[in-house]
C-alpha cells in the first residue's frame, strides 16, 4: 500500500481523533434550541464555521454570529461546549501507532479546525496523555485557523509541500472525507479515503517496517 512513499500526512478529526457531528445538534437541543436546521455535519458547514476554521473570525465574532442566528443569551461557556461536543477522544493506541510509524516515515498532520476545538482538545490530550501529541507523534502540525487555509482547497498541500520540501509522487495524505483529498491530489499528492475501520487497520508490520 505504501510503496515508494516517505511522508504521510493525515487529517485529524475522523481520522485520529473520534469526532460526532451529530453531538453538536444534540448539544443545541439540550440548551433549548430545537429549530436550528441545518447547521454542521460531515457534509455541510455554514460560510460562517469556514471562515472561523479558516481563522477570519474570532472567537468573540464567532460566539456573537451563534447567538444571533439562535435568539439566545447563551453563554460563552454554553457556546464553548456545544462546539466542543463534536469531540470525543483519541484512543491511546492510535498515539502509540503514529509513534511506531514515525520511525519509518515523516509524519505530518493537516486539520481543518477551529480555535475553540483547538483550545479544548490541546489540553484534554496533554493531560491524558504527559505531551504534546502534536510535537511527539508529527514533525510537523498544521492547523486551518492558523494557516487560514482550510481543506480541500490545494493552496493548503502547496503550503505543506514547500515548507516541508516534499516530493507530491512520495508524499501520502490520509482523511476520513472524501472531498479533502481533491486538494491533495490536485497538487500531486497521493490520496487514501479512510472510509472504513481506522488508521490501526490501514498499518502492519509488513506495510511500515521497512
Amino acid at each position: 500500500m505504501f510503496e515508494n512513499i516517505e511522508n504521510i500526512i493525515f487529517d485529524f478529526g475522523g481520522v485520529i481523533h473520534d469526532i460526532r457531528y451529530e453531538n453538536v445538534g444534540e448539544a443545541f437541543v439540550e440548551h433549548g434550541i430545537t429549530n436550528l436546521g441545518d447547521f454542521y455535519s460531515k457534509d455541510f458547514q455554514t460560510k460562517e464555521m469556514d471562515l472561523f476554521e479558516k481563522g477570519l473570525l474570532t472567537t468573540e465574532q464567532y460566539r456573537d454570529y451563534i447567538r444571533r442566528i439562535t435568539s439566545s443569551i447563551l453563554s460563552d461557556d454554553d457556546i464553548d461546549d456545544i462546539v466542543n461536543a463534536i469531540l470525543i477522544d483519541v484512543p491511546r493506541e492510535r498515539v502509540e501507532l503514529l509513534q511506531r510509524v514515525r520511525l519509518h516515515y515523516k509524519l505530518f498532520l493537516f486539520s481543518n479546525t477551529n480555535q475553540i476545538n483547538y483550545d479544548c482538545f490541546t489540553v484534554r490530550l496533554r493531560k491524558k496523555f504527559g505531551f504534546d501529541i502534536f510535537q511527539e507523534c508529527f514533525d510537523a502540525a498544521y492547523f486551518s485557523h492558523f494557516i487560514h487555509l482550510r481543506k480541500p482547497a490545494k493552496e493548503g498541500f502547496e503550503l505543506i509541500l514547500d515548507e516541508q520540501h516534499l516530493v507530491p509522487e512520495k508524499t501520502l495524505f490520509i482523511d476520513d472525507i472524501e472531498k479533502n483529498l481533491e486538494g491533495a491530489r490536485a497538487v500531486g499528492i497521493n490520496g487514501l479515503h479512510l472510509s472504513k475501520g481506522t488508521i490501526i487497520d490501514l498499518f502492519d508490520d509488513e506495510d511500515f517496517l521497512k
